[in-house]
């Protein structure tokens, strides 16, 4: 068994006055971790108080984490408190919902800002330290990212473009961000959590067991965050995973279905007709890049609001 110890060890977890990211804090508090909580309000405060009470140290750092500074001075505040950083949580976000053919430039851009933007922040800036310690250690460091992605981005939501295209690129920032911090012993990894919290009140209807631990409860994926946080998960990177209820997914990458070739090494529109025209005319609609089949891990018996 593998060691899922987190003491002595600092995070930073963004969006983590309450939901989530709240969740997730404390589960790495609970499992010895300090940590840089980050939110835009006082709730942060609160979030510092109840780490406190588990026995760990934390910060509040309030503000904006949709700039470059902002993730800067989360690395330095955990840095400079805690004396390092190992693990990096990217939770922050916020929803405009609406159909594209309704959504306003401003609709678009906070939420682009907040996820994608937001986990580029945080990343770049512990990238950077990362780098550093292992140069200067002369060899890999422990380092640990974890990115909050979405299953809109696998469905492609109808009224979550915005939403769905955020996630998509984070799952893509993951990915590089595997690859190039590899070298230096960090490891980066994305989740697809479902959970009941005040941003998807309005999406998941009530737990009708009323089960001591809700189906959809944010500790759930606390839980999972503090294992992919530990030495035990060394080896899982550039990974995704769904996580809500008594399971979590791992996703197969995508495949190539069906390959076109040019007879003559150049197609042109007729051949394209002929080849492509024939092999999509009774395909049914919901086959698309889309992963439906996803839908189907579903077994917490909580229906969706939204239909």
């Amino acid at each position: 068994m593998g060691n899922t110890d987190l003491t002595g060890r600092t995070a930073v977890v963004t969006g983590a006055g309450a939901g989530l990211g709240r969740a997730e804090a404390l589960a790495l508090a609970a499992r010895g971790a300090d940590v840089v909580v980050n939110d835009m309000g006082d709730a942060a405060d609160d979030v510092v108080r109840e780490i406190e009470e588990l026995g760990s140290r934390a910060l509040a750092v309030k503000g904006d984490i949709g700039t470059w500074e902002m993730g800067q001075q989360l690395v330095d505040a955990a840095v400079d408190t805690f004396g390092g950083l190992d693990i990096v949580v990217n939770n922050a976000g916020i929803t405009r919902d609406t159909m594209l053919f309704n959504m306003s430039e401003q609709q678009w851009d906070d939420v682009i800002r907040v996820h994608l933007k937001g986990h580029a922040s945080l990343s770049r800036a512990a990238s950077v330290h990362f780098r550093a310690a292992s140069k200067a250690a002369g060899g890999p460091v422990y380092g640990r990212i974890i990115n909050t992605a979405s299953e809109a981005f696998l469905f492609g939501a109808p009224g979550q473009s915005n939403y769905a295209a955020a996630k998509a690129g984070i799952v893509a920032l993951t990915l590089s961000t595997s690859r190039g911090m590899a070298r230096y012993g960090v490891t980066a990894n994305a989740i697809c959590p479902r959970a009941r919290t005040e941003m998807t009140s309005r999406v998941f209807a009530e737990d009708p067991e009323s089960r001591e631990l809700d189906i959809l409860a944010p500790e759930r994926i606390g839980t999972f965050v503090s294992y992919l946080a530990s030495e035990a998960a060394a080896r899982i990177s550039g990974q995704v995973f769904v996580a809500y209820g008594d399971f979590v997914a791992l996703m197969a990458a995508p495949t190539v279905e069906q390959k076109f070739t040019a007879a003559d090494g150049t197609f042109s529109v007729e051949e394209l007709d002929e080849q492509l025209t024939s092999y999509f005319a009774d395909r049914s609609e919901h086959q698309t890049y889309a992963a439906y089949s996803v839908a189907k891990l579903d077994t917490t018996g909580v229906e969706s609001l939204n239909g």
